[in-house]
């Protein structure tokens, strides 16, 4: 009996790993083909845009203490979830009065060319003209970019430097399962062959099924063969045993 719950338990522990698996690999694509398909490489799911980080000034550093803050370390090439800024302004204007320093900002600043940052709020400062100055900085200042600071005017409207959002979340393994799935050797590695592999192993089981279903058929068969069998047997010995006693009334 506790053999028999242990491969059960075993069964429904591999049945739920696989479809976690499936599931996660379709969120993967989907990510992917939507992220190629946005200009700027992003997607979004359930209200929240993720994107890549793809610098390392978000990592831990001895130099930065983020224990009180929501948001820790982001490590390079991690999912994050970003919260947007609202499209009306009476909206933005309160999104941006709710920002506190410690929270981390996804935003787009020029230096040479405009890139993509994700950095933290070192300082706000509200203008009396209305709008903030707030100024960002990554964690990691061995890094390059974490030992910048950027200065983000939220009241110039088209500004070239301008908010995208708060973000709310990270994951690194979604991070490099999608960076992983961006290349052709990552498909075949992340997808193809677990899926081959889990086709092969459902096809065996479905194998095994008709099989043991073929089996219990045949035992049936075999029974009754047994059992008519053995009523003929019981007759035979039945006409015997009779025919001995008429052989033996004859004088």
């Amino acid at each position: 009996m506790e053999k028999q719950k242990l491969k059960k338990a075993g069964k429904i522990t591999v049945d739920v790993i696989t479809y976690l698996f499936i599931v996660l690999c379709v969120l993967a694509v989907v990510l992917v083909i939507t992220s190629k398909r946005d200009p700027d490489g992003t997607s979004t799911i359930f209200g929240k845009q993720m994107r890549y980080v793809q610098s390392p000034s978000m990592e831990k550093c001895d130099a930065t203490d983020v224990s009180a803050f929501e948001i820790k370390d982001i490590p390079m090439r991690s999912m994050v979830f970003i919260e947007t800024v609202p499209d009306d302004p009476a909206k933005a204007a309160e999104w941006y009065a709710s920002l506190k320093v410690g929270d981390v900002l996804t935003f787009k600043y020029v230096y040479v060319r405009q890139e993509t940052i994700t950095h933290r709020i070192t300082a706000i400062e509200p203008k009396e003209t209305g709008g903030y100055i707030i100024s960002l900085e990554g964690d990691n200042k061995n890094s390059e970019d974490g030992a910048l600071t950027q200065k983000i005017d939220t009241s110039i409207e088209n500004s070239p430097n301008y908010i995208i959002g708060k973000v709310t979340g990270q994951n690194y393994p979604l991070g490099l399962l999608i960076n992983a799935l961006k290349s052709p050797a990552g498909i075949v590695c992340i997808i193809i062959l677990p899926a081959l592999a889990i086709i092969v192993l459902e096809v065996i089981k479905i194998v095994n099924v008709f099989g043991a279903e073929r089996k219990k058929k045949d035992d049936e068969v075999k029974a009754q063969q047994q059992s008519e069998l053995e009523e003929l047997r019981a007759r035979l010995a039945q006409l015997e045993a009779k025919n001995n006693e008429n052989n033996g009334d004859k004088p």
